[in-house]
């Protein structure tokens, strides 16, 4: 990773907005989440909109110019059209031209597949430069009264530009997905259910509600914390590192307390700078790990060419963890 930026929306949303409709407690949140405040977007703060002035960001870290990079991939679970790809309309944004451009959908691991591929990319001499988004605009998707989600989703866009190097600077990807557990986290209708409904309202006058993220927090939990020490393990392994070799530790932000138990089973020292961008930022998915990782460079809680664990894990359910080298921020 040669260069990163980060877009974060303008709107701070406190615990102290989501309470009331939730019938919750700003410590409630606080103890089941860490999160003590999030963005989310305005009307003007799309997908492709936070996904463009994030790149922006990561070109200028890296030097590079926008004609220089061979291919877009952007990672999101959160575009709500299904064509064209966001990819594409950010490529031709930043004034790319015929540039491989797509979208992937892997929930909260997207940021990590979408670096896997890019690496690949890269090493298989397909191209010499390499642009991958994480975008997500998850307030389109909450149930304000949801107690499970309401209080945890958020929005907002990093990027990374990959290209080659002297040294290896993405390692090995470890990923895989279990796609049994579904009902842990998902859209609670389709599209097609959606439509079939308006369509019943309008005809008795009745309402229906649009498709919303659900969550079964306690089995999302419990999946992290019994099969995410394996696949950290795994990253680790494949790179050739010990976890006494890391500076820094990016796990996706879904959760402190996942974070706090996954610290716990790794045995992560103190030496180790772990992100802890949920605080102030949410969970925002595709995007999580992009911008913890900006948090940790920007306050001087790692640097540049520090290595660091990645491990995104959510929707699918999914994951996927590399070792990495920090980039530098734009």
């Amino acid at each position: 990773m040669l260069g990163l930026g980060a877009y974060r929306p303008r709107r701070v949303v406190p615990n102290s907005e989501i309470v009331d409709r939730i019938e919750s407690s700003d410590e409630w949140i606080r103890t089941r989440s860490g999160i003590g405040a999030r963005r989310w977007a305005e009307a003007d703060e799309t997908i492709v909109g936070m996904s463009t002035a994030a790149a922006r960001q990561a070109l200028t870290a890296t030097g590079i110019d926008a004609d220089q990079i061979d291919a877009v991939v952007l990672a999101t679970s959160s575009q709500m059209v299904l064509g064209p790809s966001a990819a594409a309309v950010v490529a031709t944004e930043l004034g790319m031209h015929d540039t491989a451009a797509f979208d992937i959908s892997a929930g909260c691991a997207g940021f990590c597949y979408a670096l896997a591929n890019a690496a690949n990319l890269v090493r298989a001499g397909e191209a010499r430069y390499v642009l991958v988004i994480g975008v997500e605009r998850l307030s389109d998707l909450l149930d304000p009264t949801d107690r499970t989600c309401a209080f945890i989703f958020a929005d907002g866009a990093g990027a990374v530009v990959v290209g080659a190097a002297e040294s290896e600077g993405i390692g090995p990807v470890a990923w895989g997905s279990d796609g049994s557990q579904t009902a842990a986290i998902k859209q609670d209708k389709d599209f097609q259910q959606y439509f079939a409904e308006v369509a019943a309202a309008e005809a008795s006058g009745g309402t229906s509600e649009r498709p919303y993220i659900r969550m079964n927090g306690q089995a999302v939990f419990r999946w992290a914390v019994t099969f995410l020490e394996k696949a950290c393990r795994d990253a680790l392994d494949r790179a050739g590192v010990a976890v006494e070799d890391l500076d820094a530790f990016v796990p996706h932000q879904a959760n402190s307390r996942i974070t706090d138990a996954l610290i716990r089973v790794l045995g992560v020292p103190d030496t180790v700078t772990v992100a802890r961008d949920i605080a102030e930022t949410g969970n925002t998915s595709a995007a999580s790990i992009p911008l913890a990782m900006e948090e940790l460079l920007r306050t001087g809680g790692a640097q540049q060419g520090d290595t660091a664990l990645l491990l995104g894990f959510g929707a699918g359910l999914a994951y996927a963890g590399q070792v990495v080298r920090m980039p530098t921020i734009g």
